[in-house]
């Protein structure tokens, strides 16, 4: 996965039904999508749409009742368990509304996590954990407990925490969800910020506004359904 323009995701013709009662309730319906390399792109859409639906399907954590979700050029559904699980360890980075820190882990604890499940040497571990706190502007806040910090500090160690191990794509759900306002939008600033100058990829499950309008290319759900895929050529941050 190094080419710059590489396919790092690929959904082909996924639909996903639930049931609820005597009732099948189709999510998602012959969604196809692709993520490429570098992209900052907003899944939006109103509530029940299937944002949320996509984004785990995108990253296997989920599986389409059919259709076929491509992870570095290998179907998922080739893949067993395990590979599923290394796979989203080494390629993928996450970010939860509701944070998923580790509550008695500190904030270095937290970050360096997925490092020491990749047996990353603790030298590199802890000048990578330094590095990413001083570019979340948490630098000195590294033996904090999460109880120690404010809901937008939790979010940035969450941030800090998903890039820490330089995933190939990170997929950010409602990241601003549970933050005011200003929190959020500085949040999200900082993620473009981090696209432009490291060239990660961001993909979010979004119904925010700001998010929307920041973002390189929006997707636009309605009814389990892709309404629009648009390409923003005036790039990031700017608004028509």
């Amino acid at each position: 996965m190094q080419n710059k323009n590489a396919e790092l995701i690929k959904a082909i013709d996924v639909s996903k039904q639930y049931r609820s009662g005597e009732i099948m309730v189709d999510a998602l319906n012959s969604v196809s999508l692709t993520i490429k390399r570098g992209e900052f792109t907003a899944i939006a859409g109103p509530s029940g749409s299937g944002k949320t639906t996509l984004l785990y399907m995108i990253s296997g954590l989920d599986i389409p009742s059919s259709g076929t979700v491509i992870l570095d050029g290998k179907p998922v559904s080739a893949m067993s368990g395990r590979e599923q699980s290394d796979f989203r360890r080494d390629h993928i980075g996450f970010i939860f509304q509701s944070y998923n820190l580790i509550p008695v882990l500190t904030v270095r604890e937290n970050i360096e996590y997925i490092m020491l499940l990749q047996r990353v040497p603790e030298g590199e571990r802890r000048l990578r954990v330094s590095e990413i706190l001083e570019e979340v502007s948490l630098g000195g806040m590294e033996n904090r407990l999460p109880t120690q910090l404010s809901g937008g500090q939790q979010q940035r160690v969450a941030v800090a925490r998903a890039m820490v191990s330089r995933p190939d794509i990170i997929l950010a759900d409602e990241p601003t969800a549970n933050l005011d306002s200003h929190t959020g939008e500085s949040l999200i600033e900082m993620m473009r910020q981090l696209n432009e100058r490291r060239g990660m990829t961001f993909v979010f499950s979004t119904h925010e506004t700001m998010i929307m309008e920041r973002a390189k290319r929006l997707v636009l759900l309605k009814d389990g359904q892709i309404e629009k895929d648009e390409i923003r050529s005036q790039g990031p941050g700017v608004r028509d």
